[in-house]
């Protein structure tokens, strides 16, 4: 239904009032008595196979990356869809409205979206009266960065303004240091920069009761060297694991020609053509830190094998965003689905082998026991008594024969 009926109305309006009407239309099946139930009847996929214990227990590992419900208005509709955790903002201190329209494309020939909205939100307040709204037994997190009017020497100051107001309401925080779509990251990613954005809220969470999981959010686009001194940053620091990636400004390698490129201009590209580099990022990282880290990947996850592909480099959760938009809420389920046949094929194999293990225990018998029956030992024959058998001297020890010895006789071997 959605590639046939939906997505052809969604796709004819431009991607803003397609995203605002999405939201729309989810808070108001919300309001109907039972239509998160029948949300996740038709969409949500259970199994214990999918369960994963993280910095958390999530339902499944498929979640929602930050920037669809940038101010947690649908968190629970998004819930009964069949995520397993959703990811709310980016959030600012101050409401912001981002940068000029049009500031969302659409590339459908390579199944991409380039945006450059700037961040665009309603603010800490508006968040906090979302958050408010009961979620128990479902992960929310909470992306944070700084508004764009902000300098880059005061960041820290709005990062640690968003922790502190919203600690009580989000399960984990994703530092966003990519900032909005015009920053220059070279700056935003060094480590002394990270670490004064850090320190003040590693100090924070020291003083609470409770503990919220910091994560870091990186780009695609840093070299490789700047990923290792990043995943060093997660062996030294209280930081507790890498949201890898956000979009790349890149446009190597893309269907669309450079005429429409040229013409849409700068902004973060995602999609199919950021899968191979994501997976690329998580692989480094997870390598880099022995895969002793929470990473949730995401970027380019457009197919069930893609969020396999993410798995296998090391990614512990897995976060949506354009295959959602290009392919539906039957996505989450088609990934769901194939996590649980992986499961249950290997459980089957390892029950199989197993069976054959024990099988193979039980028709192997012991040497002696498969001893030809020639070879099995014959009682010694009685020698006869003599005659006057009353009268006899007994023989000397010493030239006694086996036959004649007791039954603590040492026997020869045969």
């Amino acid at each position: 239904m959605y590639r046939s009926i939906i997505k052809p109305i969604l796709f004819s309006l431009t991607i803003e009032r397609a995203h605002r009407a999405v939201l729309i239309l989810l808070r108001a099946i919300g309001l109907i008595p039972g239509g998160r139930w029948l949300l996740r009847k038709c969409y949500a996929v259970e199994h214990p196979a999918l369960e994963r214990e993280v910095f958390g227990k999530f339902a499944n590992p498929v979640g929602l990356a930050a920037g669809f419900d940038r101010n947690g208005e649908a968190f629970r509709e998004l819930a009964a869809l069949g995520f397993g955790f959703v990811e709310v903002g980016t959030v600012t201190p101050r409401p912001q409205a981002g940068n000029p329209r049009p500031r969302v494309f659409r590339l459908p020939k390579d199944e991409a979206i380039i945006n450059r909205i700037g961040l665009s939100n309603r603010g800490l307040e508006a968040t906090i009266r979302h958050l408010r709204r009961p979620h128990e037994g479902f992960i929310v997190g909470c992306n944070i960065g700084r508004n764009t009017a902000t300098p880059a020497e005061n960041a820290a100051a709005d990062y640690l303004k968003l922790f502190r107001n919203l600690y009580q309401y989000a399960d984990y925080f994703t530092v966003n240091i990519s900032c909005d779509n015009s920053c220059r990251e070279g700056a935003t990613h060094t480590r002394a920069h990270i670490l004064r954005i850090l320190d003040p809220l590693f100090d924070f969470r020291r003083g609470q009761n409770q503990y919220r999981p910091i994560m870091l959010k990186v780009s695609p686009d840093m070299p490789d060297a700047v990923i290792d001194e990043i995943s060093d940053i997660l062996l030294e620091t209280p930081l507790d694991g890498i949201v890898a990636t956000n979009g790349t400004h890149n446009r190597e390698g893309l269907h669309t020609s450079r005429t429409t490129l040229d013409k849409i201009g700068s902004g973060r590209l995602s999609g199919a053509p950021l899968t191979q580099r994501a997976v690329e990022v998580v692989r480094r990282i997870h390598t880099r830190s022995g895969g002793n880290f929470p990473i949730i990947g995401v970027g380019g996850i457009m197919t069930s094998d893609d969020a396999k592909a993410m798995l296998d480099a090391g990614a512990d959760l897995l976060q949506l965003y354009t295959g959602y938009i290009y392919n539906g809420p039957g996505l989450v389920r088609d990934i769901c689905r194939a996590l649980v046949a992986d499961a249950e094929a290997k459980a089957a194999a390892e029950r199989a082998a197993a069976e054959r293990a024990a099988a193979e225990k039980t028709t192997a018998k012991p040497a002696a026991q498969q001893l030809p029956a020639e070879h099995t030992p014959q009682p010694a024959a009685t020698a006869p008594a003599p005659e006057n058998a009353e009268n006899a001297e007994p023989a000397p020890a010493e030239s006694r024969t086996p036959a004649q010895s007791g039954p603590d006789s040492e026997q020869p071997e045969s």
